[in-house]
């Protein structure tokens, strides 16, 4: 227990120090609100329309997709990287068809998003 010590004692340094940063420029600072200061930013843009307009389905699904095979990319470099010891272990051919069997799927896996016109962005009937 003694040993967790330091690490609450720069907890307690560090939020301290945040609390006290906070009040001083709370006490110290200037406090001038304007009509542009007040308005939510956007690009640099006026906001106009309402914010909590809904999204598109079409949206949502690209945003899966993206995260699915973003993950996929990530299964790749930790193969490509220990690909030597991998060979050196079960022979050349056994991690190069493993590897492939693997891109299959994802080849699978996109032809189904193909189809399914989930990468489409003209208007279909649902929107």
């Amino acid at each position: 227990m003694i040993s967790y010590i330091p690490i609450l004692l720069m907890f307690v340094i560090a939020v301290g120090f945040a609390v006290t940063m906070i009040i001083i420029s709370r006490i110290f600072g200037k406090n001038r609100p304007t009509a542009a200061k007040l308005m939510p930013y956007e690009c640099g843009m006026n906001p106009i329309g309402n914010a909590r307009e809904r999204f598109s389905v079409k949206f949502y699904l690209v945003a899966m997709v993206f995260l699915l095979f973003d993950i996929e990319a990530i299964f790749l470099v930790p193969w490509a990287i220990s690909y030597k010891n991998l060979i050196e272990h079960y022979g050349k051919l056994f991690p190069y068809f493993e590897m492939m069997i693997f891109i299959a799927l994802f080849l699978v896996g996109y032809i189904y998003v193909l189809r399914k016109g989930v990468l489409e962005w003209g208007k279909s009937k649902s929107d």
